[in-house]
């Protein structure tokens, strides 16, 4: 239809909206006209109005470009894709283009639609390819993750940015050479190394703080097991593991060492996490040499392992890191990473992986290793982790590239270093082992008046987020077990400072903690009341036989019976006389004795 159309009309113009066909000097009028339609009136009258309803886009050109065009039909010569934002197809949104997106945004309120489409339509044929390119880019550009993979990809793969794991797993020491701080359990001269050297090596419980090496030591352990060949190794996680999957492995390793004559290494992370039946599975096993268990744990295993367990497993008490020990560690991911210390000399052979134009080049102060080996408090994750967020986030700040295209140079300072880490990662488990060490510190530097030692242990606890009640509660039962009646008002500060606490809470009551904690320090010591309420505990607990009857004169006689069977008889009221009066107050048995001096091989 269309086609035969054209041909009686070679004059004519489709108009794409409504259909009808209009001469080459009146289309663009009628579009201004049936384009606005189009978008305000989608009443029914409207397809009564404009000629007949409003057909679906066709995606051929017959239905556009009549052959005789001019150049002030081209806008409906563009495809109906074009007008799908005026269609009123209706209600549905248009879909947008970057094309239809440029349209939109170059249309004013008043102007009219043909006519915008018309401008883009000569701005892209006088502008050609390129300039299409050109405007299609002044919009702006959607947000990216790419950028951040052009950015490690100028950067060498070994460099932080490219490290898609904590800097302290991808610098995990796997020989003992590179171990560092524990020379006391795996130095040349220790009992563990030779055995660990000849792959004897018996169950373990690797004891000691976070960060102080106790996983890496495993893996040392695996990674020499996997080169000579000697044993297997499995590696659970207690916080992660349910009692059948550690009898499945229990049943390969019997398999393993029935089949293979190869020995099976468990490693446990986080162990104590195991309630008591659960590892009481490994004690067979362990028994008969099925399995070599090695368990790490940062809790006291006296409280937190099985005691037949603990029989069976030799502990290896780890200490913290010192901070000697945490520089070396430091030092080494340094030089790893190609960062360069600044004032040292750049000719170095460790910084040759830094030659390339594209890499920045890294530099850090000794200061600012110095200080995160202090500030870490010998923990490794941490020191590790604080080194690779505080490059990154200079290497973020810094535009990797100089306007000349060469490398710009990133120091990271001592300031930047102390940002990352805010403070000193305080070591202090509310629930374990550290906080009754804490307690008792506090309670012993109080009972030795010193108030210098008091404050720090105090500090200790507060900043580690310990409840400041439980602490005022202490001093309360301070104030009487070790002042005594040698200051009675302690008693009184004490209940005073817990009563402040629980009004006001942290972090306003640490002060109202600290004034307690050095009155009690420099207040004079008495433990008599202690030592005499001890003696009476003691006593009672070591009577043979019945304990002895209230003598009569000290009971009350409310009842006529009582009265008759000598309740109260004979009892001296002390108001009534002006003198001391002579009255036994003890039983028979315990007459004489004093409880401030009683031993108990007295009795």
């Amino acid at each position: 239809m269309a086609n035969e159309k054209t041909a009686a009309a070679p004059d004519s113009v489709q108009c794409p909206v409504c259909l009808k066909d209009f001469t080459s000097a009146t289309i663009n009028g009628h579009l201004d006209i049936c384009l606005l339609k189009g978008v305000t009136d989608s009443s029914p009258s409207t397809a009564d109005e404009s000629g007949p309803p409003v057909k679906k886009s066709r995606t051929g050109p017959e239905a556009i470009i009549k052959p005789a065009a001019s150049s002030s039909s081209v806008a409906s010569a563009q495809s109906p894709g074009m007008f799908s934002l005026f269609q009123s197809n209706r209600g549905k949104p248009p879909v947008q283009t970057e094309r239809n997106g440029l349209f939109v945004g170059k249309q004013s309120p008043g102007s009219a639609a043909s006519k915008g489409v018309k401008r883009l339509l000569n701005e892209e044929a006088d502008l050609g390819a390129a300039g299409t390119e050109t405007l299609r880019s002044q919009q702006p550009a959607p947000a990216s993750s790419g950028q951040g993979l052009k950015t490690a990809k100028r950067l060498s793969p070994r460099t932080l940015l490219a490290v898609d794991k904590p800097l302290a797993e991808v610098l995990r020491p796997e020989t003992l050479e590179e171990y560092f701080g524990q020379n006391k359990v795996v130095g040349e001269q220790s009992l563990f190394r030779p055995l660990l050297d000849s792959q004897e090596i018996p169950s373990l419980i690797l004891w000691g703080p976070p960060g102080c090496g106790k996983t890496t030591l495993a893996h040392i352990i695996a990674s020499t097991s996997k080169k000579k060949g000697a044993a297997r190794f499995v590696t659970l996680s207690a916080t992660s593991t349910s009692t059948n999957e550690v009898r499945e492995v229990i049943k390969q390793a019997q398999n393993e060492l029935r089949l293979c004559k190869r020995k099976t290494i468990l490693f446990i992370d986080e162990i104590h996490r195991f309630n008591k039946s659960q590892q009481d599975t490994f004690l067979p096993h362990v028994e008969c040499g099925t399995v070599t268990l090695i368990g790490a744990t940062t809790e006291n295993p006296s409280f937190q392992v099985n005691a037949a367990l603990l029989s069976r497993c030799k502990v290896l008490v780890l200490e913290k890191l010192s901070v000697e020990a945490m520089g070396s560690i430091l030092n080494r991911a340094v030089a790893t990473l190609g960062i360069r210390i600044q004032g040292q000399d750049s000719t170095n052979p460790k910084y040759e992986d830094q030659t390339d134009g594209h890499r920045p080049k890294i530099y850090i102060q000794q200061k600012a290793l110095d200080t995160m080996a202090y500030l870490c408090d010998g923990d490794a994750r941490v020191g590790l982790n604080s080194l690779q967020l505080a490059v990154q986030a200079q290497m973020s700040k810094t535009n990797l590239l100089a306007p000349d295209d060469s490398p710009q140079e990133i120091l990271v300072t001592e300031e930047h270093v102390k940002e990352g880490l805010q403070r000193s990662h305080i070591l202090y488990d509310k629930a374990g082992e550290e906080h009754y060490n804490c307690i008792s510190a506090l309670h012993k530097s109080m009972r030795g008046s010193h108030e210098n030692a008091s404050l720090y242990w105090l500090g200790r606890m507060l900043e580690g987020g310990e409840d400041p009640l439980y602490v005022a509660r202490r001093l309360v039962r301070f104030a009487s077990e070790d002042v005594g009646m040698a200051d009675p008002a302690a008693l009184t500060q004490a209940v005073s400072a817990f009563q402040a606490c629980h009004f006001i809470g942290m972090p306003e009551c640490e002060v109202i903690l600290a004034q307690c904690v050095v009155y009690l320090a420099r207040a004079p010591k008495s433990v008599s009341i202690y030592k005499a309420y001890d003696n009476v505990k003691t006593c009672l607990r070591s009577h043979k036989g019945p304990l002895p009857p209230v003598p009569l004169h000290l009971r009350n006689a409310p009842t006529r019976l009582m009265k008759q069977l000598g309740y109260s008889k004979g009892y001296k009221y002390n108001p009534a006389f002006s003198d001391p009066v002579e009255q036994e107050y003890l039983p028979e048995e315990l007459q004489g004795i004093n409880f401030f001096t009683w031993k108990p091989s007295d009795s």
